[in-house]
């Protein structure tokens, strides 16, 4: 099911939130649990590593009175949620710009003093298309990698995955790239490697998620994913690569 979490240090904001998203549940045959309403971003940030949410609609206020605002605590719930739909609630309407500067890849953003059936009409349509991405995960059977370092458990899904790469620093140290954020992990590159289709070996460096490649330059021996980043591509594994991906594309 999809699940619904809210943050808002504003008890009468928060229930207005609240107030709308029961509504839309009434109204509308979803499988949605509403899952918790906090004024603690600490307390959202539990529940999503004990209940392992993926794929989370949250409506968060940007100055939550804590040592997190809004933006930290949506980068926080993006490294437990890697698909998590994100919607800031805030009374700063200028604050937009820094929704892209934290890279937080939010929804939508809010404005507390729009009317109220503005307010409504937008938390309808973000419960809309976040349930909508909820069911075509839940039917095209999506399968999802399990990277795990030191302190946290990443459930990524397959179709986020652009590439994994072998880190710099250390042998057996993969950085996994996504269409959202990187996700550093011990795992030798030959265990990413096994996982077969859509994964390819491009380089020996480098696993690729051969959906997500936009583009191939043979001449410059490199593939281009569909977020404009760039993986290398050798000479020995070119053939097998274009192989691979004609037989996805059958």
């Amino acid at each position: 099911m999809l699940h619904i979490l809210i943050c808002d240090d504003e008890p009468q904001q928060r229930t207005l939130v609240e107030k709308i998203v029961d509504r839309q549940l009434m109204l509308n045959d979803y499988d949605v649990e509403f899952t918790i309403s906090s004024d603690n971003p600490h307390t959202l940030l539990e529940c999503v590593e004990y209940r392992k949410i993926q794929g989370g609609l949250y409506f968060l206020d940007i100055d939550l009175k804590s040592d997190l605002h809004g933006f930290e605590l949506a980068s926080l719930i993006r490294k437990l949620d890697i698909s998590a739909s994100i919607v800031f609630v805030t009374a700063f309407a200028n604050m937009v710009r820094q929704v892209f500067e934290y890279k937080t890849e939010a929804m939508d953003y809010i404005v507390k003093s729009e009317p109220y059936e503005e307010i409504e009409k937008k938390i309808a349509e973000c419960i809309k298309v976040a349930y909508e991405r909820y069911l075509k995960g839940k039917h095209s059977g999506a399968m999802f990698f399990t990277a795990k370092n030191a302190d946290q458990t990443f459930n990524v899904p397959y179709d986020d995955i652009l590439f994994f790469e072998t880190s710099t620093e250390m042998r057996n140290k993969l950085v996994l790239h996504t269409t959202n954020s990187d996700i550093e992990f011990y795992s030798p590159i030959d265990a990413v490697e096994s996982l077969g289709s859509p994964f390819y070996r491009s380089h020996i460096s480098y696993v690729v998620n051969v959906k997500n490649i936009a583009s191939v330059d043979k001449t410059a021996r490199e593939a281009k994913m569909t977020d404009g980043s760039v993986v290398p591509v050798s000479i020995r594994n070119m053939k097998g690569l274009i192989k691979c991906m004609d037989d996805l594309s059958r």
